[in-house]
């Protein structure tokens, strides 16, 4: 096929219909028309040879040229597409380096195969571009909601007409029993928009908890115009959900609003979500308040939060157990999600006998080591001292506050709980060193004897061993899996280490193997006082 004058329009009338069909500026159909002829032209004249092509937007006229540029005489590589200076010196005036020579080669008579390659890649270009065009105008709209029209299904995951694009629905990300059909109109979340070479783009979702606190915003005015914020949402997609919603205006009822009159707003939110149920509960800053609401309907006897480990007990009344719980514990699920925190539920019963087996266990530890009564364990326990540390270094006036105790006994008390405690480290010590733990992390300050003990069970008994670990490895902490908050447990977690001290610890030893400058460590001091300061 020759590029004749009979379908030099014709180019245009093409480039204009691939244009419009696709949404995209019909110069970049043309310019991949001026690459796909490029390439069948040098397949004509040798690849070696950089051959372009230029259409002319007016009359599409293809210009078919072989170009040379200009190099310095030692920089010639290829002797078809460059040469120097004196050899272009009889095509130009005044060549320099960089010039271009071009010279006009006889357009190509495309056969069938280099027909067909250059069709293949006008259609790759079409295709880059139109994804290109898709990305740019859908990459901003990431978190908002946006209405479709089914267009089919794959594999089991919708794909949806957004207008100007497609978006997927995958089947995780459906609600589980619903149902589309072709043109069915859909109403979506945009979870993500990423630039990928082939696939979708667009990535919707139904199940996202933004997608219910962006139905809110649709639905609640007050939402909207920032009088009243959703501060968290927790969802069993299709099933219930949980939203906490606060009022920067006392005069606006955040729950009330959210509603609506008759449970108008809230009922419209609902029927989008398949009558999924949904709790509107008081945001308060007041984690232990917050937590209290959440678990509605259930009543809350008592809390108590662990904020180091993120994990909170909730004591119930007997009667409340399975309420507070829910069905397959969904209730404390979403109370988990909604609040970021790590939930333990226990009846008003089951915490009095934990609490009377920590104090059977704390008063027949210091029977064993102090060799006492069961009368003065029981004594120690009450007035809240809970491991043999306490009772060794605490100040002796708070032993002599207890009723029964005069000097001498509280003497007494101190010098048992030492001699146990150096007999301890002595043996850990022992053992340690028994498992090859060199002496440069036995003699490393901030590190007990048993700690060093249990860092050696751990496989870690070289400082350069403990420089290479994480705060979490030694501390502790959570990680959460698929909704779920798990506990990771730390070498030195029972010693009653926090990571913060962890943290110090490592970057400390780092400091002693040169691994990191001694500044880093004074930075990190400075941003955790910061830290604090910040808290307090």
């Amino acid at each position: 096929m020759a590029i004749t004058s009979a379908n030099q329009l014709e180019l245009l009338q093409t480039a204009e219909a691939v244009a419009r069909e696709k949404m995209i500026d019909p110069d970049l159909v043309i310019q991949a028309m001026e690459e796909s002829l490029a390439r069948a032209a040098k397949s004509r004249y040798g690849s070696e040879l950089d051959i372009r092509v230029k259409i002319d937007r007016k009359t599409g006229r293809a210009t078919f040229a072989r170009i040379r540029t200009v190099v310095e005489d030692d920089a010639v590589e290829n002797h078809h597409a460059q040469l120097t200076v004196k050899q272009a010196k009889s095509y130009l005036a005044d060549p320099k380096v960089g010039d271009e020579v071009i010279d006009e080669v006889p357009p190509v008579d495309l056969g069938r195969i280099a027909a067909q390659s250059a069709k293949q890649v006008i259609l790759q270009k079409v295709r880059e571009a139109e994804r290109d065009r898709q990305y740019e105008e859908f990459k901003d709209r990431k978190g908002t909601i946006i209405n479709g029209v089914v267009k089919r299904e794959e594999y089991g995951n919708i794909i949806v007409d957004i207008g100007r694009g497609e978006g997927i629905l995958r089947r995780n990300e459906k609600i589980g029993r619903e149902a589309y059909r072709p043109n069915d109109r859909i109403r979506c979340y945009i979870k993500d928009v990423r630039r990928e070479a082939r696939g979708p783009q667009v990535f919707l979702s139904r199940t996202d908890p933004q997608f219910m606190a962006e139905l809110f915003k649709m639905e609640v005015p007050e939402i909207y115009d920032g009088i009243i914020e959703i501060k968290a949402v927790a969802r069993d997609p299709g099933s219930r959900a949980k939203i906490a919603v606060i009022s920067y205006d006392n005069s606006i009822d955040p729950v009330g609003a959210c509603v609506g009159m008759r449970g108008s707003r809230v009922q419209a939110v609902v029927n989008e979500l398949q009558g999924e149920k949904i709790d509107i509960i008081p945001w308060n800053a007041d984690q232990a308040t917050f937590l209290v609401n959440a678990l509605q309907p259930a009543e809350v006897s008592k809390v108590v939060i662990d904020e180091e480990a993120g994990k909170i007990e909730v004591v119930v009344p007997d009667e409340q157990l399975s309420l507070a719980i829910g069905r397959r514990g969904q209730n404390v699920r979403l109370a988990s999600q909604l609040t970021a925190l790590d939930i333990d539920i226990m009846t008003e019963a089951e915490e009095s006998q934990r609490r009377q087996a920590e104090f059977a266990e704390r008063t027949k530890l210091f029977m064993d080591t102090l060799d006492v009564d069961e009368m003065m364990a029981q004594l120690l326990v009450a007035e809240g001292f809970t491991n043999l540390e306490e009772v060794a270094y605490v100040d002796v006036d708070e032993l002599l506050s207890i009723d029964g105790f005069d000097e001498d006994t509280a003497a007494e008390l101190q010098a048992r709980a030492r001699d146990f405690l150096e007999e301890q480290n002595r043996k850990a010590l022992e053992n340690a060193r028994a498992m090859g733990v060199e002496d440069s992390l036995i003699d490393f300050e901030g590190l007990t004897p048993q700690m060093v003990e249990a860092l050696a069970k751990d496989g870690i008994k070289t400082l350069e061993d403990f420089a290479t670990c994480a705060d979490w490895e030694l501390a502790g902490g959570w990680t959460t899996e698929n909704g779920q908050r798990k506990k990771d447990e730390g070498v030195l977690e029972k010693f009653d280490m926090s990571l913060e001290e962890a943290q110090h610890l490592i970057m400390t030893a780092r400091v002693m193997l040169g691994w990191v400058d001694p500044t880093e460590l004074e930075t990190a001091s400075e941003e955790a006082e910061e830290d604090e300061e910040a808290e307090a």
